[in-house]
């Protein structure tokens, strides 16, 4: 989380300082008027990057993974990217229409303005965009009104996946208007200098993602086909288990990373934890997902031994590398998967520290138990199980109980964000270093 809020704040301050050095918030003389026509270019610019920075990212680009620790907190930087250009575009677009409606309204008048310089007077470049400033207005306008709701679509977890990531990257078409809209609106001065070169790279390579994205591009060189191998279900946990043989071609994995998973085209590619080690004499690979939604909901109905698949990946950064003298896995409901797939490869490649695995779970099937256990066993981790009904909710107070060395260890935790947060507070606050806490933010929107 640290490194992602420094991404952002760091983009934003390095923004403001450029555009600072082009312009400035105090113009003289300071009236309603002048404010308003820097304040529209300087939210304008943050509007227009941020948004270009966030289409950069949703091209899952590996390179800038281990930067921001991670695909899953590059897409939370993603998601903030996008409210940071909400927010600046909402703002941009009052300023500009809402001070339309308030001279309508008699509230404010405008002052009389001068001769605009004649065409001629410019240069070929600076004329054709004058001559276009009137179109890049009215359709920049419709374009911040479809981006808007397609940003609030986005935003609303309720709303089904398969519709938001059908609706979603209709967001780049707004994006491109908005380059130019932003292209033609640009205090002209500005492309001479550092701020504009800034975001003449950031709106080049977002544009070039745009089309990526609506041309169906995004992971393609990471995409491997593969096929239903296996299947088993716990009714108890409402559990799917599935295993699939790929084929030449997948790089191999890291005990924790995830890859997107495609089994109907119509329903595009959704995110899953692997659940198991790589053995490259095998080429299988192996998901446990359960029925959460919609999608999940219909996977055991959906999929069938034999059935094609594709998988795109891996990504993330959650590889339980670290110095500690031990470490300490907390693994809630379904976030047990990623230490599924550790114990299969400690039981290939073992680690002589001390690890505890904490699994707490509300439903109970003993047969998922029995095979947690015995991956347990293999791999030298010494499991603590709590179910709910009978053993109450785990709490950080119970994991220091129960690990008396717990300053000294690494913890990873997947599960709940709400009980990961707490679970991580608690542990800071009792004198954890907050950088020895590792959390998996498994959410894609």
């Amino acid at each position: 989380m640290k490194r992602i809020k420094l991404s952002l704040y760091a983009l934003i301050a390095l923004l403001t300082a450029l555009w600072l050095m082009a312009d400035t918030w105090a113009p003289v003389p300071f009236t309603y008027f002048s404010f308003r026509a820097v304040f529209m270019q300087y939210s304008g610019v943050i509007a227009i990057a941020a948004m270009s920075a966030a289409m950069l990212l949703a091209l899952r680009p590996k390179s800038i993974e281990p930067h921001v620790d991670g695909l899953d907190k590059m897409y939370r930087l993603h998601k903030w990217l996008g409210i940071t250009a909400l927010t600046s575009s909402i703002l941009h677009w009052w300023w500009a229409t809402g001070t339309k409606w308030m001279v309508g309204w008699g509230w404010l008048q405008r002052p009389v303005r001068g001769p605009r310089p004649a065409p001629s007077d410019l240069g070929v470049i600076e004329g054709w965009l004058g001559g276009q400033r009137q179109l890049a207005e009215s359709v920049g306008e419709w374009a911040f009104y479809a981006a808007l709701a397609l940003l609030a679509l986005a935003l609303i977890k309720r709303f089904p996946y398969h519709l938001f990531r059908k609706t979603h990257k209709w967001l780049a078409v707004a994006y491109l208007v908005l380059v130019y809209h932003a292209v033609v609106l640009t205090k002209f001065a500005y492309w001479t200098q550092p701020i504009g070169w800034v975001v003449a790279v950031l709106m080049l390579g977002g544009s070039v993602a745009a089309v990526l994205v609506l041309f169906g591009q995004v992971g393609r060189g990471r995409k491997v086909d593969g096929a239903v191998d296996s299947l088993s279900y716990y009714p108890e946990l409402r559990v799917m288990e599935t295993h699939i043989a790929l084929r030449e071609g997948w790089p191999g994995h890291a005990a924790g990373q995830f890859a997107f998973v495609t089994s109907d085209p119509k329903e595009g590619a959704h995110p899953y934890t692997i659940a198991s080690a790589w053995n490259p004499a095998e080429h299988r690979i192996t998901f446990v997902t359960k029925a959460l939604g919609d999608h999940t909901g219909r996977l055991r109905e959906r999929l069938k031994v034999g059935m094609p698949v594709t998988v795109e990946g891996p990504y993330g950064c959650f590889d339980f590398a670290d110095q500690q003298a031990c470490q300490i896995w907390v693994g809630a409901g379904i976030g047990i998967t990623p230490f599924i797939a550790r114990m299969k490869q400690l039981a290939l490649t073992p680690d002589t520290r001390p690890i505890h695995l904490f699994h707490s779970t509300t439903d109970f099937s003993q047969a998922a138990i029995d095979k947690l256990t015995a991956d347990a066993m293999a791999a030298g981790v010494r499991l603590h199980l709590l179910v709910s009904a009978k053993d109450g909710r785990l709490n950080a107070d119970r994991i220091r109980s129960a690990v008396p060395e717990w300053k000294t260890a690494g913890f990873w935790f997947c599960g709940p964000p709400a009980l990961g947060q707490s679970v991580r507070d608690d542990l800071v606050a009792h004198g954890l270093p907050g950088e020895h806490f590792h959390q998996e933010l498994f959410e894609m929107r």
